[in-house]
This record gives structure tokens, C-alpha cells and sequence, in this order.
């Protein structure tokens, strides 16, 4: 395997473990080690421990970049851990944790981990999949890993889901094109909103000349057409009940006989559907087969709304903005056009980003950064302007400090809770880069260097509190 480096860290006091023995494991395998520097982490980890605290689960969120950066968990007894414990450091950004008294081989087990790992992230981090399915949000990357993954890993059928314009067909085909024995083939793009019920039999299996009024000659169906490749089946949940039965068969028997002729044939194709419906709610209602379903869904990724991803706005906006002027330098923003993007809503999500960027783009003239007034008139906010500062401010936000002041959280608390989420996420959103995220933050570079310096002082004494209770 690929020489592999990690940082590692062990919770753990020598009484009970030794650190020196999971490193000489790993060094076996061909994966070296250095010491956690809390100041500068980087690349994958892994952290060894005996009992899972919260202290633990919040450095643990910090090292991962709230799981960005992959961070392996290493259990010494699988006894001493609870199931709900290993959720909470999971949910806290940890990949996977494993546990050392269940392990037959340690060393080859966490070394597949991290090669599997190192493979898909070095994908997702390639300029084909950076410049086409643009993002760094933990919400979007964890997307991206698995469209990677079910690509390059598996042939097995794929369910996209997702609110228009969130990219579904980008990722079909990325998918495709990543699938190394597929891509070598054609992708076939059927978007089931168009087809029509009297001729949807010629659309999907084809025809034979003279098999009705207007076949004056064969013609190949999607599935001849898609055969050694990927057929990618768009709003799939739109397609009518007749043609649900007939897809399910082809999938069933891998066979099929073009529309006027007895000849079955065979086709061998990767599958692809995508829908804005809620396919499980379809199912309740009988509007779409359950068969179907199952056989559509081996894999179900969920491509999120941009709302979701609002870290990841700014960074489309200039991306976007580079393709309509590639030979021009980047095109600045202005302070308040980035605070109208930020808490603009976006029912088309990215499509209606990207159509927003561009004709701002276009407006564009001059050496400056973009104004308010190259937004166009009707794209600008109504007289509730003044309210924007509250949109974000959800029934979600709302609950969440309803059970903190439950709980006897006090108002200083609360603020402090809020504001150190906030720097985070900046911080995060801007790939560590203080500078843009003070910008974003309206703050001074000084206050978030500040921030980050007590952010090292508070995990350097954190990892010095617990490794100081485990030797007691």
C-alpha cells in the first residue's frame, strides 16, 4: 500500500496502554506517525482512548474541522464504550472508531481505513471534481465522498435526491465518468418528464421499422443505447405507472425486445435516477412501485439545499463569476453585495445562484469591486430589507436556545455559545484563512488571531487535563 503519514494522539496513560504500540503496528503497515501539534493540525489522525467525555468529542470537532478532515477513533476496550457514546464522537466529526480489543489484525484493519480514505479524498480534492461540483462545507463534502465512493467502488444502481438545482445531473455524471468501466461508454440522459405515454415503449426499448403508423425505421431505446455504460434516468419519480413496470422487468432480467419485434436482448448498464419528489411519501400513496424503489436505491445520496450549505455561497458566486470572465482578474465583492448574497433566498438553490452571479457579472465594468447598484432592479430586496437580519434566525435557532435557557443557561452564555459558533463556522467556511473570515465576520484580523491563540491554549490544556486524569 502507499506510504501513509498521520498525527496521533492517545488519551491514554502508559499504565494503561502503550502509544508506542499502536505506532510500531501502524509503522508495520507502512504508515508513520508524528505527535499532534494542536496549533497546526492537518491531514488525517488518530486518537486512542479509553472513555469518550465531552471535553474529548469537542477537540475531537476541532481536529476534524467538524468533519472535514477525516479523524480516526481508536477504543481500547469496546466494553468501557456505549453505543450512544460512539454516536456522540461520530456526530462530533470523528469517521469511525474501531476498537482495539475486537481487532484480529490492527494494524491491517486501520491501514485499509486510511488508504480507502486517502484514495476517495484525493479524488474529491482533484481539480475534476473541484471545478465541476464546487464546495467545502462539511455538508457537501461528505456528499462528494460518497458520490466518490459508490463511483470508484461499486457498479451498484444509485438514487440521487434533491431539490431542483442542487446538481443532480452533475453528479450523475461524475459518477460516470469516474466509473472506470463505465465511462469508456456512453451516458444516456432520459429525462422522464418528457416522455410520452403513447410512445414511451420506443423511448426506453426501441423500435423496429413498421412496428407503428411513422416507424419507418429501427431506432435504439435508451436501454440499447446505454448498454456497456451509465443510463441516468432524471425525475424518476415523475415516471408513469405502466413505464414503472417495464423499467422493473428490464431490471429484473437484464433483457429486453424493441416495440414490433420478438428478439429479446440483453443490456448491460449502469443506473442512475434522480427526483425532487419524496419517493418513500410516493410509495404511501401508491403513486410509485415499492419494488421499484428497492431495486432504484441500492445506494441513496441526498444532495443538500444551498440553504444548507451557506458557507459554500461565496466561493460559487466567484466561481461562477470566473467562467463569464476567465482572462480577467477575479472580481471582488463588495462588503454589503456579500452580506445581499449571503441572506438572499435561493428556491432554485445553486442553478439560481449561478444565474444570479452571472448576470451581476455581466453587468459588471471597470477595475473596482461590485456594487450594490450592478444588482439587477429586479433582483433587489422589497421594503422588508430592514428585516433581513432575522431570516436566519429559524424555528431551528429558536428551539435550540429555548432548551439552553431550560436547562438554566444564562443570556452571557448563550451569547458567548452563539459567537464562538459563528467565528467557527467562518473559520471553517474559509479553509482556515483568518483574514477572509474576520471579512466575513466584519471583525478585525487581530480578534480572530486572538481567538485562535485561546482556541490552542484551550486544547494544549485540555489534552493536558485528560491525560492527566487517566495517570492519576
Amino acid at each position: 500500500m502507499t506510504v501513509l503519514e498521520v498525527w496521533f494522539h492517545s488519551f491514554c496513560s502508559e499504565e494503561v496502554f502503550s502509544a508506542k504500540q499502536v505506532c510500531s503496528t501502524l509503522e508495520e503497515v507502512g504508515i508513520s506517525t508524528r505527535p499532534l501539534n494542536p496549533g497546526s493540525v492537518f491531514g488525517p489522525g488518530i486518537v486512542v482512548l479509553s472513555k469518550i467525555t465531552p471535553e474529548i468529542c469537542e477537540l475531537v470537532h476541532n481536529f476534524s474541522r467538524n468533519g472535514s478532515r477525516r479523524v480516526l477513533i481508536l477504543a481500547l476496550d469496546s466494553q468501557a464504550i456505549s453505543t450512544d457514546d460512539a454516536w456522540l464522537i461520530l456526530n462530533a466529526g470523528a469517521s469511525d472508531i474501531l476498537f482495539w480489543d475486537d481487532l484480529p489484525a490492527a494494524g491491517d484493519v486501520i491501514a485499509a481505513r486510511l488508504e480507502r480514505w486517502q484514495d476517495v479524498d484525493q479524488i474529491v480534492d482533484s481539480p475534476l471534481v473541484r471545478n465541476n461540483l464546487v464546495g467545502q462545507c462539511r455538508a457537501w463534502r461528505t456528499t462528494l465522498r460518497r458520490i466518490v465512493e459508490v463511483a470508484v467502488f461499486t457498479d451498484a444502481p444509485v438514487l440521487l435526491l434533491g431539490e431542483t438545482g442542487t446538481g443532480k445531473e452533475l453528479a450523475a455524471r461524475l459518477i460516470h465518468t469516474l466509473d472506470a468501466k463505465r465511462s469508456k461508454h456512453e451516458l444516456i440522459v432520459l429525462d422522464c418528464t418528457t416522455i410520452v405515454p403513447d410512445l414511451s415503449g420506443s423511448e426506453l426499448f426501441g423500435h423496429v421499422k413498421g412496428a407503428f403508423t411513422g416507424a419507418i425505421a429501427p431506432r435504439d431505446g435508451a436501454f440499447a443505447q446505454a448498454d456497456g455504460g451509465t443510463l441516468f434516468l432524471d425525475e424518476v419519480g415523475e415516471l408513469p405507472a405502466e413505464q414503472q413496470v417495464q423499467l422493473l422487468r428490464v431490471l429484473q432480467e437484464q433483457t429486453y425486445k424493441r416495440v414490433g419485434s420478438n428478439k429479446w436482448h440483453e443490456s448491460d448498464f449502469r443506473l442512475i435516477c434522480a427526483t425532487n419528489r419524496n419517493l418513500e411519501s410516493e410509495i404511501d400513496q401508491a403513486h410509485f412501485r415499492r419494488d421499484l424503489f428497492y431495486r432504484i436505491a441500492s445506494w441513496v445520496i441526498r444532495l443538500p439545499p444551498l440553504r444548507e450549505r451557506t458557507s459554500d455561497i461565496i466561493p460559487l458566486v466567484k466561481y461562477f463569476m470566473r467562467q463569464v470572465r476567465p482572462d480577467e482578474k477575479l472580481l471582488e465583492l463588495d462588503e454589503r453585495v456579500l452580506t445581499y448574497f449571503l441572506n438572499r433566498n435561493y428556491p432554485g438553490n445553486v442553478r439560481d445562484l449561478r444565474n444570479l452571479a452571472i448576470r451581476i457579472a455581466t453587468r459588471h465594468v471597470g477595475p473596482g469591486p461590485i456594487t450594490l447598484g450592478e444588482i439587477p432592479a429586479d433582483e433587489r430586496p422589497g421594503p422588508g430589507v430592514e428585516d433581513w437580519p432575522e431570516v436566519w434566525c429559524d424555528a431551528t435557532v429558536e428551539q435550540a436556545i429555548q432548551r439552553a435557557l431550560a436547562n438554566g443557561t444564562k443570556l452571557k452564555e448563550v451569547g458567548r455559545t452563539v459567537e464562538e459558533a459563528a467565528i467557527r463556522i467562518a473559520v471553517e467556511g474559509e479553509n482556515g484563512n483568518l483574514q477572509r473570515a474576520a471579512d466575513m465576520l466584519g471583525v478585525s484580523d487581530r480578534t480572530l488571531q486572538k481567538w485562535k491563540a485561546k482556541q490552542r491554549q484551550k486544547t494544549e490544556l485540555t489534552i493536558r487535563s485528560n491525560n492527566g486524569a487517566h495517570q492519576e
